[in-house]
């Protein structure tokens, strides 16, 4: 069984900027891995991907909305993986997911993850 659990979450002023973290527990605990969002009233999108092996050709990936202010990273000794957020602005607001998925999914979408932690609450105030 694996899981997942998120942390960092919280509120912050537009502007400024946060890192979540994904501890990841189970049978490999090294695994391909995609942050996503879901802010009230709208669907679960997704934000970005990270690979189980940087020396994959598409290790790394982000949605057009958050690519130059967001990054994603892993450290594997820790079984974490990382999404640092900075240049926040208010519509970043939402409870963010971490799941996990394989290095060949069509990572984009929701149904390519099979497990996904609780979520941690993002707020960016104006």
């Amino acid at each position: 069984q694996v899981q997942l659990v998120e942390s960092g979450g919280g509120l912050v002023q537009a502007g400024g900027s946060l890192r979540l973290s994904c501890v990841v527990s189970g049978p490999s605990s090294i695994y391909a891995m995609g942050w996503f969002r879901q802010a009230p009233a709208k669907e679960r999108e997704f934000v970005a991907f990270i690979s189980r092996s940087a020396r994959s050709a598409r290790s790394t990936d982000y949605a057009d909305s958050v690519k130059g202010r967001f990054t994603i990273s892993r450290d594997n000794a820790q079984n974490t993986v990382y999404l640092t957020m900075s240049s926040l602005k208010t519509e970043d607001t939402a409870v963010y997911y971490c799941g996990v998925t394989s290095d060949y999914s069509d990572y984009r979408m929701q149904y390519e993850y099979t497990y996904w932690g609780p979520g941690t609450q993002v707020t960016v105030s104006s």
